[in-house]
């Protein structure tokens, strides 16, 4: 982080001092962008030249190699030599919830290809999970009950520019499911703003698919289609955020938007239509949460395809994560080294290299074949446990980090925990009557309050090592989720792979 860091502001001063400083500052206010803008979003320059970042940062050859890993410099395969990844780029420093620099991306200001460049996937920065502009909202006075998802850097910041903080952007992969339920700890209302062409609206589509499990009653999903050729940066531009923000009212519910699309791939006058149509129309309507939109969006179908009894088939429980078994699996070149993996973050007293004193203690040599899968209790039983010890002791949670990694951990209701552990953050004198007050007419209110009523697990006068322990097994979960990914993916980061192995028997021990 701290490297990443340093390149920031290594940035940040190019754009005021570089030779070359002149065209950059040229593109930002040919968009309309003022300085004050442009310093709440941190943009840089990266000037032209394959080693003005080595060079500004007086990196040694160990430095070297940690901007290797984040994703600064590349390095050439034939002699081994780096050289500055981001030339001649306007620069967008992505972070993370924390307001860490994470990584970068990069408009180019002459011809060169790719118009835009992004870090690549980091120990810290994984796009699929991230959001450029959250943070940045975060920090903003507003408080809009909305927020805009919208394709680009410069869409965020041009609507920024012209009075609408509340946007977002992905970082050039789809709206995944991570990404949608991350917004909506913050809010309850997301409207997906694309382009009109045919890209966008393959990109709305995709974003309603991974929409749809998150679509619990109460939360609001809507869909702007811009008209072709425009995006949100040169309508803010060209009309102001007044048009803008009118445009609210062509926008597509959910459910308008679903049957809309489908609607165009078949012919509902013809009973072969309505018939596809409604073969097309059921497996997405059964990711949707059990509720009164499934069964309102379920009568809509039957009036559309004039079926009277369309049964939906119920989604099976999520099973309980039982962790691989590793023991069986195939010998790897490379498994056996001692090496801790880099970039840890974790201070609960309990990290990788530390013994139950949080003392530096010994490392123990990983054997090939001779990993055995963790045993949990009911999964279930952990995130609840965890819910309610953060309940009984706020104060003391305050003071408690949680790994990055469990943004991504799929649990049910981990996203729950992960948002009352943001609220607490956020508000570290919270007592627990006020927690309960701002969870009071919410949807997963009810389960925030049976566990209040539970027995308390927490002492009050001191952090608990039982929440420490509470967030490491979560932490160990994670892990075992990410090493089911790759061996179901071929195990084709093997580096990963024996980071992720390394990690796993740090956390079990």
């Amino acid at each position: 982080y701290d490297l990443l860091a340093r390149a920031e502001r290594f940035y940040r001063q190019q754009l005021k001092s570089a030779p070359e400083k002149q065209k950059a500052v040229n593109y930002l206010k040919g968009r309309g962008l003022t300085g004050e803008i442009a310093a709440r979003y941190g943009l840089g320059f990266a000037p032209p030249g394959f080693d003005n970042l080595i060079n500004g940062l007086s990196l040694d050859k160990e430095g070297l190699e940690q901007a290797v890993t984040a994703g600064l410099l590349v390095r050439r395969e034939d002699n081994g030599r780096t050289y500055d990844k981001f030339r001649d780029r306007i620069q967008f420093p992505i972070r993370d919830h924390r307001g860490r620099t994470i990584g970068f991306g990069g408009r180019v200001l002459g011809d060169g290809k790719p118009k835009y460049l992004n870090s690549p996937e980091t120990p810290v920065f994984h796009k699929g999970r991230e959001l450029y502009g959250l943070w940045e909202w975060r920090q903003s006075r507003d408080r809009s009950d909305r927020l805009y998802v919208v394709e680009g850097y410069m869409d965020v910041i041009a609507l920024a520019q012209h009075g609408v903080p509340n946007a977002v952007a992905t970082l050039g992969t789809a709206t995944s499911r991570d990404h949608i339920e991350k917004l909506f700890r913050h809010s309850d209302e997301l409207i997906f703003c694309f382009d009109g062409d045919e890209a966008g609206r393959r990109a709305a589509w995709r974003a309603l698919e991974n929409a749809l499990p998150t679509a619990k009653d109460g939360r609001q999903i809507k869909f702007l289609l811009l008209p072709e050729g425009e995006d949100p940066d040169t309508l803010v531009r060209k009309n102001g955020k007044d048009y803008f923000e009118g445009l609210l009212d062509e926008c597509d519910t959910l459910s308008e938007y679903f049957f809309k699309h489908l609607r165009e791939e078949v012919d509902t006058r013809t009973m072969d239509g309505r018939a596809r149509l409604a073969s097309l129309a059921k497996p997405h309507l059964e990711q949707l949460p059990a509720g009164v939109l499934q069964q309102l969006m379920l009568k809509r179908l039957g009036e559309i395809t004039e079926l009277d009894d369309i049964q939906l088939t119920p989604a099976p429980p999520e099973p309980l994560h039982q962790g691989p078994d590793y023991s069986d699996y195939p010998e790897i070149e490379g498994l056996q080294s001692d090496q801790p993996p880099p970039y840890h973050d974790y201070d609960s007293g309990h990290g990788p290299g530390q013994t139950d004193t949080g003392k530096p203690g010994k490392r123990q040599p990983i054997k090939r074949k001779a990993l055995q899968k963790t045993k949990h209790r009911d999964e279930l039983s952990l995130v609840d446990a965890t819910i309610r010890m953060l309940l009984n002791a706020p104060r003391q949670a305050a003071a408690l980090s949680l790994p990055d990694e469990l943004q991504g951990l799929q649990l049910p209701r981990m996203a729950t925990l992960l948002e009352l552990f943001e609220f607490i953050k956020q508000k570290p004198d919270a007592s627990t009557a006020s927690i309960l007050g701002h969870w009071q007419n919410r949807e997963d209110g009810d389960t925030i309050f049976k566990l209040a009523a539970k027995e308390f697990l927490l002492p009050n006068d001191e952090q608990s090592p039982e929440l420490s322990d509470a967030v490491r097994r979560l932490y160990l979960q994670k892990v075992e989720q990410d090493l089911d990914q790759i061996i179901a993916d071929g195990v084709k980061d093997k580096n990963k792979f024996k980071e992720l192995l390394h990690l796993q028997k740090e956390l079990s021990k």
